[in-house]
């Protein structure tokens, strides 16, 4: 798996985060970067790190962007340290780069950056609702992509 720092907008609004907490943690509030957000800035970083042409939100449905090949990428991201969920849909993409993010550290790890569907084989064939894959079985199914299946990641230049 291959770790990278967070890009520096998303650290900002990590540290802005981490303010709120110091600032109100007689409360017990956490300020849990979660949801859409995280979905949001696992897409900015495949955009940045990967070169993913991202796709108008809400476009087609399990389709976020496409390489510079063509290739149609889904793109998920955790801050949780579990695995990626999927819902049942038609539209099935190429590939998926699965990254977790690690707020504390301003770091991140990507999970799996390989074919879709080899993400996908231990979900059943129909479902209903959301449907997580383990985060041990989608450390397994990356171990299991070839280089050249991978979308390389762009060397870019401390900021």
């Amino acid at each position: 798996m291959t770790k990278f720092k967070l890009p520096p907008e998303v650290t900002a609004l990590v540290k802005a985060r981490n303010e709120l907490k110091e600032h109100y943690k007689s409360t017990g509030l956490k300020f849990t970067l979660d949801g859409n957000l995280v979905g949001d800035l696992g897409e900015a970083i495949a955009a940045k790190w990967f070169g993913i042409k991202l796709n108008a939100k809400g476009s087609t449905a399990g389709i976020d962007g496409t390489t510079e090949d063509g290739r149609s990428v889904q793109v998920k991201a955790t801050g949780t340290g579990r695995g990626p969920a999927f819902r049942q849909i038609k539209t099935k993409a190429n590939h998926l780069l699965f990254f977790d993010l690690d707020f504390e550290n301003s770091t991140g790890t990507v999970v799996f950056n390989g074919p879709e569907h080899i993400a996908t084989e231990s979900l059943p064939k129909d479902f209903v609702g959301q449907r997580l894959v383990s985060r041990t079985k989608i450390e397994e199914a990356n171990a299991t992509v070839q280089k050249e299946q991978r979308i390389p990641m762009i060397e870019i230049k401390e900021e």
